[in-house]
């Protein structure tokens, strides 16, 4: 068995795992590491020390330093001190220079090797020259880095759709490719505004039921398809993927929801009423026409 520790040293950045190097450590004390570029770093103990398989452990692990000291959160507090005085000097800088550059977030490491500007632009920019003038007046190395909409409101945060938390300053470590068929093979409204989160791309979120969805899909019969079941015979005329049910009209002109093991598909087809009047095959056409679309 081996010991780690989770790590975070930027609010809302990624857990990193630690060896606790036999330190006496609870979640919320800050600790000093070393980064994997040898830099030294102030981080929050996020995950105390557990015991994991050693199979587990892909990669050899950092050990952590030390417990942060009096003195080390006084210079972390002046570190953060500035950090504000540099995104004031920053936006100087962007005015001077007519850059078309948006500020998001800047960090001093803890042992001021780095200073670190995090910025959005639509366009690549020359700003070397700003660069430099930064360096000469903080006199301590000076790196730019140019995120997308996505990092910037995973640094930012805010509250999505549903009201909670974004999920990509909760939770999420990495950004997966989402795609508009996903929302339609969920059945979602393709309304821009309804599927799109803060930062303006499709939601993160239609991501996590997506292969639930896909299943189901690949195996349900089409809309209109005859199927027979103990109710009897009816078409098919929707579907309930997360019950793995499919919705059934009967003859009656009533409707209920079935167990998709307890149907028998038949190849004869069926009108459905108050359907779009749409065929299957009709609606696979138009399917194909909006389908593929953009990927982010």
């Amino acid at each position: 068995m081996s010991l780690i520790v989770g790590i975070m040293f930027r609010k809302n950045d990624t857990v990193h795992y630690y060896d606790p190097a036999g330190i006496k450590m609870e979640a919320g004390d800050k600790v000093i590491c070393h980064m994997s570029d040898d830099a030294r770093e102030i981080g929050e103990v996020i995950v105390p020390p557990v015991d994991i398989s050693e199979s587990d452990v892909t990669t050899p692990l950092n050990r952590v330093i030390r417990k942060a000291t009096y003195y080390d959160l006084s210079v972390d507090e002046l570190n953060r001190d500035k950090e504000e005085k540099g995104s004031k000097k920053f936006s100087e800088l962007t005015e001077k220079y007519n850059l078309k550059i948006k500020l998001v977030n800047v960090h001093v490491l803890f042992d001021k090797s780095k200073m670190i500007f995090y910025f959005t632009s639509e366009k690549r920019v020359d700003f070397r020259e700003m660069v430099k003038e930064l360096a000469t007046h903080f006199k301590i190395r000076i790196e730019l880095r140019q995120i997308g909409v996505r990092d910037e409101a995973k640094i930012i945060g805010g509250l999505g759709p549903c009201g909670m938390n974004l999920c990509c300053k909760s939770f999420l470590t990495d950004f997966e490719s989402i795609s508009i068929k996903m929302a339609k093979d969920q059945n979602l409204p393709l309304n821009p505004f309804k599927i799109s989160g803060i930062c303006g791309r499709l939601m993160c979120c239609l991501r996590y039921e997506y292969d639930s969805y896909k299943e189901f899909i690949e195996k349900a019969p089409e809309r209109g398809i005859k199927v027979k079941c103990s109710y009897g015979c009816g078409g098919v005329c929707g579907y309930e993927p997360l019950k793995k049910s499919i919705i059934v009209e009967f003859d009656s002109e009533t409707r209920k929801s079935i167990p998709l093991s307890e149907v028998e598909v038949t190849s004869e087809r069926v009108e459905i009423k108050g359907d779009t009047g749409e065929t299957s095959e009709e609606a696979k056409s138009a399917d194909k026409d909006k389908n593929d679309a953009e990927s982010v």
